[in-house]
């Protein structure tokens, strides 16, 4: 390598870095020593704007970048760091975890001796890479003067690659300063907020651009390929595969399948990961290949139309593209690859087939869909992709916040072809959509709400209901509800009414939605309001006696439906639901604080017999206060001591450092490890001998761990309250944990991979704007935690999203997609004098907020906006 090629390269590594860790520390530089506070300057760094985190090849950071790119509910297809796809978790096997492994570890961890499962962290401490069970990539050949060079597209060819973060689309740069030209990939499957059907398409659009950066003319020809792996488990000698080459209306490609080589292919149609592929590319010129030679990139087109193979052979379809590229210009030049393998099902539970399947027959007619609606799914997801960055918060927050959403374009989330919804905890592990996990999960609510009210109507109040309102709190794979369950999903369907355009839902599910609710009231045995009935919660336990975050999430629960009673005019129920959360309110206020934080008391028969918090510190102790936050309630839980009881949280809770925490109470699953940071479930603040009642319950080991789900969700209540340095303290921490340098940025682990629970991340989101909003009383507001006079971020409401900003007293909303129907704006300011803006209206102030009031409803369309001046 030249002296001039290895000062480039330096170069663009340090560019690269600077971009990255926007001075903030990462990796090796800890937030500070235990128990101590971070330091000033450190803090105010959290809150610059930044730039997007760009991983590097120089620094070994592409290795374990697996982003999830294959659309939601339609398996897991990773794109790696280099561009390459990988895992190919698409063929119904239904693992658990992405690479089902069993590793050694230093320590005991739960109840499986020192080895660490899929469902305990295998991947956290031992990342998966290079998963390859077919052939897939992509080569480019270059031609100027009377020079040709061919470069793969992947890590090993290019001395710098480039990835930037940015769920849905990301952007992967191949750099060589010897080469004429610059090369970058954009890589995504359709992702477009509110449409969960064009967001569900089984593919992967890698959309290339070749730049030419020198003074002649470049031919640059890309060329992919796709193995036939089709039925990759089942196939046998009894079967062949085929490639045959398609047309579309602008497109050409390979299609690929798999038949039974004589007789019927009826019986092995049937099997769970029998289907097809396609690869294709834009163009009315692609050079087309069914049958490309093993270990040949070969460039030129074939005269075959078909190719056919034993199973037991390699099968290469390639497609390629062709392009003269002038000095200074720039070409794109856009592939696909789809998939079909729609045999999914679960034993005992109702319903089966992939609801993609509705739509399309084969991986072709995918690609037809995809080819033909091309310019408008591109365009729609890059608007979503610019709205979402487009924004004052730091860059790093909404990279955190927001691509955890990923988890449903993962094998943890399925929808059946009866348009059923369904998932696991974590990817193939605990059955059921869980209601004691999936009601911490608050991005799908806010970005595809049609899912959740559906989930809600079809299984939560339908499938999972029980005759006295209890809710099965894995579907139908239970017999049992979960009380923290329970109250989590009427807090649900209280968020899934108001991401409604209007009244309907609510109406149609009133009756069940009170039975619902009266069973919790019912749990409260003594009628103090503070549930005590004995119930399965999320720590996989039945705990005895009044717990406080169980309490206060029962509270928050009623409270919100005493609010849909009052939208329904069900005076009666409304004040059976405000009698209970008054009395709960000041009972727990007076009983379960003991002057710094909340605790669990125990039931007066058992007491600590039983496994329970007691007078421990635990993560989730005002967890009804934050659930009320993310629907726009007020209080449940007294202010003073809810900040008293998160101030305890990050006081004895949050280690800088978890190493020294963990080796003096093991035990716990590896979701951090020694030299990273992060919120122990549960501390010991009074020094008790056996402060959780029971010694040798397995459980134990979840309070000594920290789990990024009931991380993010102290972390968007700390938003809430005000304490944004410590919200963002301890965002940074996951967000640090989980750097491409020591493991997948897009693979928050709890029980398995793509844990459900840390989609509670968008929370932080939703409570750094101070966003409410309510679809039917066509009711939107914010309240920025930061950056509060030059403030910008996004916003997703029932029919569409757009654009906030607020600079100063003028605020603008801004509709890029669908439109927004507003009556009533709420926003902090005092002394207000007038409000201009181009509809007549009437405003209001009280506690430091202004109401503002429209004449008549306002529908907002894609590209208008409303301004308001607040004098």
């Amino acid at each position: 390598m030249s002296n001039e090629r290895r000062k480039f390269l330096k170069n663009v590594s340090l560019m690269m870095a600077g971009a990255l860790t926007v001075r903030l520390p990462v990796l090796g530089s800890a937030l500070q020593p235990p128990l101590a506070q971070p330091d000033a300057s450190w803090i105010r760094s959290l809150y610059d704007r930044g730039n997007v985190t760009t991983y590097l090849k120089s620094k070994n950071e592409l290795q374990y970048i697996g982003m999830p790119v294959g659309g939601i509910m339609c398996g897991t297809v990773y794109l790696g760091g280099d561009g390459r796809l990988w895992l190919w978790d698409i063929f119904n096997k239904n693992q658990e975890g992405i690479e089902p492994k069993i590793v050694n570890y230093s320590a005991n961890v739960l109840d499986g001796g020192k080895k660490v499962r899929s469902r305990d962290g295998a991947c956290y401490i031992e990342p998966s890479k290079n998963i390859r069970p077919l052939d897939q990539g992509f080569a480019l050949q270059l031609q100027w003067g009377n020079k040709t060079v061919v470069r793969n597209l992947d890590e090993a060819s290019w001395p710098e690659i480039s990835f930037e973060a940015t769920y849905p689309i990301a952007t992967i740069r191949y750099i060589d300063p010897a080469l004429p030209v610059t090369v970058t990939l954009e890589a995504f499957s359709p992702f477009i907020p509110l449409n969960a059907d064009d967001s569900g398409l089984p593919v992967t659009i890698l959309s290339y651009q070749v730049h030419n950066t020198g003074n002649t003319p470049v031919t640059a020809t890309i060329l992919g390929w796709l193995e036939n792996k089709t039925a990759i488990y089942s196939a046998g000698e009894a079967q062949e595969r085929v490639n045959t080459v398609v047309k579309g209306k602008g497109w050409q490609g390979i299609y690929e399948t798999i038949r039974t080589k004589t007789g019927s292919n009826q019986e092995f149609s049937k099997k769970s990961d029998y289907g097809s592929f396609c690869i294709a590319a834009a163009g009315n010129k692609v050079i087309v290949n069914p049958a490309m030679q093993q270990g040949d990139i070969s460039f030129t087109a074939s005269s075959t139309r078909e190719a056919i193979k034993p199973v037991n052979e390699k099968l290469n379809g390639s497609v390629a593209t062709h392009h003269t590229v002038l000095p200074g210009k720039t070409i794109r030049t856009d592939f696909a690859i789809s998939w079909h393998t729609a045999n999914l099902h679960f034993k005992g539970i109702q319903g089966e087939g992939r609801y993609y399947a509705n739509k399309y027959k084969d991986a072709a007619a995918v690609m037809t869909y995809v080819q033909d609606n091309h310019d408008r799914l591109a365009r729609e997801s890059r608007l979503w992709k610019n709205t979402w960055y487009d924004a004052s918060l730091p860059w790093w927050l909404m990279e955190r916040t927001f691509l955890n959403i990923s988890t449903l374009a993962t094998t943890t989330a399925h929808r059946f072809s009866s348009g059923r919804f369904y998932a696991w905890e974590g990817v193939g592990a605990c059955e059921g959509t869980c209601t004691h996990v999936w009601q911490y999960a608050q991005a799908v609510g806010r970005i595809f709400p049609s899912l959740e009210r559906d989930t809600r109507e079809r299984v939560d109040l339908g499938i999972a209901m029980m005759p006295d309102g209890g809710i099965l709190f894995r579907g139908e794979a239970e017999k049992r509800p979960a009380i923290d369950g329970q109250a989590g999903t009427v807090l649900r369907i209280y968020r899934e009414h108001q991401m409604s355009p209007d009244n309907a839902f609510l109406q149609r599910n009133w009756p069940q939605i009170k039975k619902a609710t009266l069973f919790l009231i019912h749990q409260d045995r003594n009628g103090d309001g503070m549930t005590d009935t004995p119930m399965e919660n999320t720590l996989d336990a039945v705990w005895d006696g009044e717990i406080a975050w169980i309490v206060g999430l029962c509270i928050a629960a009623v409270q919100a439906a005493a609010l849909m009673a009052k939208e329904m005019n069900d005076a009666e129920f409304a004040t059976i639901c405000n009698d209970y959360t008054e009395k709960g309110k000041r009972n727990m206020e007076a009983q379960l604080f003991n002057g710094e934080y909340f605790i669990h008391q125990p039931d007066k028969i058992k007491g600590r017999s039983v496994i329970g918090s007691y007078n421990t510190c635990h993560i989730d102790q005002v967890y009804g206060q934050s659930w009320a936050f993310q629907v726009g309630m007020d209080r449940v839980i007294d202010r003073e001591k809810t900040l008293s009881a998160l101030k305890a949280l990050y006081k004895y809770n949050f280690k800088a450092d978890v190493g020294p925490y963990i080796a003096a109470h093991p035990g716990g699953r590896p979701y951090a490890v020694p030299g990273e940071g992060g919120m122990i479930l549960n501390t010991n603040p009074r020094n008790e001998e056996f402060p959780f009642g029971v010694k040798n319950a397995w459980q134990l080991g979840y309070f000594n761990e920290c789990m990024s789900g009931f991380e993010h969700q102290v972390a968007a209540h700390m938003m809430a309250e005000g304490m944004t340095d410590e919200a963002l303290t301890l965002t940074r921490a996951i967000h640090d944990r989980y750097h491409a340098a020591k493991r997948n940025p897009f693979n928050e682990i709890e029980c398995s991979d793509h844990y459900a629970r840390a989609m509670a991340s968008y929370g932080t989101f939703v409570t750094a704007c101070g966003f409410q909003y309510h679809g039917p009383k066509g009711y939107i507001a914010f309240a920025p935690a930061m950056n509060k006079e030059d403030f910008k971020a996004p916003f997703v409401t029932a029919e569409g999203w757009g654009s906030y900003a607020q600079k100063g007293n003028q605020h603008t909303l801004q509709v890029k997609y669908g439109s927004l129907q507003i009556q009533t704006l709420r926003f902090p300011h005092t002394n207000v004098k007038k409000v201009i803006t181009s509809v007549p209206v009437t405003f209001r102030e009280a506690n430091g907020f202004v109401t503002i009031q429209l004449d008549k409803p306002l529908q907002l369309k894609a590209g208008q906006q409303l301004q308001l001046t607040i004098a």
